[in-house]
């Protein structure tokens, strides 16, 4: 099988930029100096078949060797959750009153990709409320859709990677809409299976109560995305042995496009490079079936 180049120029620029500053305040000049010399290392020696968040996780492990710490993103998480649950209702009730309940609940899902604490420099609340008021303004393609809703109706098996908190408090809305289309789809939700950034792991999962709805399990690694010859053999058998697959925000689709499986990916493009890529706007909405990447974005 031939291998996808997944590294970007504007990747390797913003995985350098983020690491200025990105080290306990007590370290010493020379600690910091040598920090950055083995990010750059790590980066130059890296593969261009290998994604930004593989990277990443790299990095993290630098930081913990020299450092003894990463940043804790606990109280974040389980911010944003609260927030969420907290608009939960109103939201259902906006899906609820919509004339597609399935489009209306993938655009307000779209927005709260928006809550990203590695692709964002800083999550703005109010710009995150902002996206999710105007949600109903997306533009989603209506190809990509109606195929979208098609697998729904008739698959037995879903997989749903996930991504942030927060924004799990949407994913588990939208289950909920597919679950009123499809009763009988078995809906299996893929948390992280480590700590990384704001991303959901199986505790925060089940602090929204995504369990009621979903499976949950974790893909046992610690990378910020869905790498399929990292995760662990049992979450490569439940991918395997999905009808689609739905694949939430950047880090997903960084680490799994061009699979050949049948993943819808649904995300925001929340960087320059990603919003050139697709020929967007900036914090724009997307939905892309795996089998038209590359008629997207060419053979890159």
């Amino acid at each position: 099988m031939k291998k996808n180049i997944r590294l970007n120029p504007e990747c390797i620029s913003c995985l350098i930029k983020k690491q200025i500053g990105n080290y306990p305040d007590s370290a010493s000049r020379s600690d910091k100096i040598e920090y950055m010399k083995k990010v750059m290392r790590l980066i130059a020696d890296a593969s261009e078949y290998v994604s930004a968040p593989e990277i990443m996780d790299d990095v993290y492990r630098i930081q913990d060797e020299m450092f003894g710490c990463k940043k804790d993103y606990s109280d974040i998480k389980s911010y944003f959750n609260k927030l969420m649950l907290s608009m939960l209702p109103a939201l259902k009730n906006k899906v609820d009153m919509s004339d597609d309940m399935l489009k209306a609940a993938i655009k307000i899902v779209m927005a709260g990709n928006y809550i990203d604490f590695g692709a964002m420099n800083n999550v703005d609340e109010n710009k995150l409320l902002s996206l999710i008021e105007s949600a109903d303004k997306t533009e989603i393609d209506e190809r990509q859709y109606i195929q979208f809703k098609n697998d729904i109706v008739s698959s037995e098996n879903l997989v749903y990677l996930t991504d942030n908190c927060g924004e799990i408090v949407l994913d588990k809305l939208l289950m909920t809409v597919i679950k009123n289309i499809n009763p009988d789809i078995k809906i299996t939700a893929v948390v992280r299976g480590e700590p990384v950034l704001n991303d959901a792991t199986v505790s925060d999962a089940n602090e929204i109560g995504l369990d009621e709805v979903a499976e949950v399990t974790g893909n046992g690694d610690s990378v910020g995305g869905t790498c399929l010859e990292r995760i662990s053999e049992e979450a490569r058998g439940i991918l395997k042995n999905a009808d689609m697959i739905i694949s939430k925000g950047q880090g997903n689709f960084e680490t799994l496009n061009r699979c050949g499986m049948n993943v819808y990916y649904i995300f925001m493009c929340k960087c320059d490079m990603f919003a050139k890529r697709f020929n967007v706007d900036l914090y724009s909405g997307m939905l892309i079936n795996d089998r038209t990447v590359s008629d997207i974005l060419g053979s890159m």
